[in-house]
């Protein structure tokens, strides 16, 4: 199991900032409580790199989204899908049912940090130590992701390959720096459930090729 390597507490990071995103559809699957651009201002929440506080304990509302839908479902319902080859099960109720997609365009360049393999050698941090990282270590994540925040003040949020769903890229945006910035609608929300109760062709599709059985 890989362990997160904690920041260091002094000294300059050898970040990467870089322009992205303008034109790109970004998927989202999130609680049919939020709208498509809405970020998450809940402090309640176990994730990567939420949820952020500031320098001075304040919480930093944050918005995910993936490049593709599959990856927007990877990192969402099927997020827990064990490493083991054979069928698995999935409940409905506490993973699909009260989750929509959605997808959302920027009308601009968004400025993130990059994640991806060659900026991370040149940050001096392994992908095991803060991509590749289970649950338990996410603490330590969320450190780092405070850290970036707190050292750019112009970064608009983080850029990594999705872990669940390497074909794709993740992010994660900070609400504070994007104010006044109005996300194009692109689809959704639309229920990952029918009105029937069963789960959207994508979904069982995506389960499908895990060797998932919705139940």
């Amino acid at each position: 199991m890989a362990k997160g390597a904690q920041p260091p507490s002094t000294g300059t990071l050898r970040t990467t900032l870089i322009q992205w995103g303008e034109g790109q559809t970004l998927h989202r699957v999130h609680s049919s409580l939020y709208q498509p651009d809405q970020f998450n201002p809940s402090n309640t929440g176990d994730a990567r790199f939420s949820p952020l506080l500031d320098n001075s304990g304040t919480l930093v509302p944050t918005l995910y989204a993936g490049t593709t839908l599959d990856c927007a479902l990877m990192e969402t319902v099927f997020h827990d899908v064990p490493f083991h080859a054979g069928f698995k099960t999935l409940s409905k109720v506490s993973h699909v049912d009260g989750q929509v997609s959605s997808a959302i365009r920027s009308p601009r360049h968004l400025r993130l940090i990059d994640l991806t393999s060659i900026a991370l050698k040149k940050l001096g941090v392994r992908r095991c130590d803060l991509i590749d990282t289970e649950a338990a270590e996410y603490p330590i994540t969320r450190k780092w992701a405070a850290r970036f925040y707190g050292d750019h003040s112009n970064a608009d949020g983080l850029l990594w390959t999705s872990r669940q769903d390497d074909r794709a890229q993740a992010v994660v945006l900070f609400e504070p720096r994007l104010k006044g910035l109005s996300f194009i609608p692109v689809s959704g929300p639309e229920s990952l459930l029918l009105a029937d109760g069963s789960a959207r062709p994508e979904v069982l599709n995506l389960a499908d090729r895990l060797d998932v059985v919705l139940v």
